[in-house]
């Protein structure tokens, strides 16, 4: 960029961005395609959670008097905390993959929409206990979400 401002030129090797029509109507569509894997990747890190949880329970994996081996074998061959961390992984391919085409700043306040999933999820599956200040963190989250995601388009 230093070598623009100086000469007036552009270098060959440097990509322009096109300020068609057709060109911000594919932008605006793939920045929507981001969000929306984004999206899903709340709801894939929030079973992942749920699994993650489910897997170390007491009831599910004991590590009282195993031996440390015993206690590894027992951790790699824990399917929901297995198929938790898999979960995981997806949801960071799927997050690279989403963030190529958007904004880091519209698209990551999107994650916090995970812990509103985690936390019903546990609600439902867990028994967790509903509680007033749980329930207005969730309504301003999913609030702040909303007024960040209008705040601006990219030119």
């Amino acid at each position: 960029m230093l070598f623009c401002f100086e000469t007036g030129r552009v270098p060959q090797n440097v990509n322009t961005i096109s300020t068609s029509p057709a060109s911000n109507t594919s932008s605006a569509a793939a920045r929507q395609r981001a969000a929306l894997v984004v999206g899903v990747c709340t709801i894939l890190g929030a079973i992942a959670q749920i699994l993650i949880k489910v897997g170390m329970m007491p009831a599910h994996l004991d590590p009282a008097g195993k031996t440390p081996v015993a206690l590894v074998l027992a951790l790699i061959s824990d399917i929901p905390l297995v198929a938790g961390y898999a979960c995981y992984g997806l949801f960071t391919v799927a997050m690279v993959l989403a963030l190529r085409e958007g904004e880091l700043s519209k698209l990551f306040p999107i994650i916090a929409l995970t812990y509103v999933w985690v936390t019903l999820l546990s609600y439902w599956l867990l028994n967790d206990t509903p509680h007033l200040y749980k329930n207005a963190g969730i309504a301003i989250i999913v609030l702040g979400v909303a007024i960040l995601w209008q705040g601006g388009e990219r030119k």
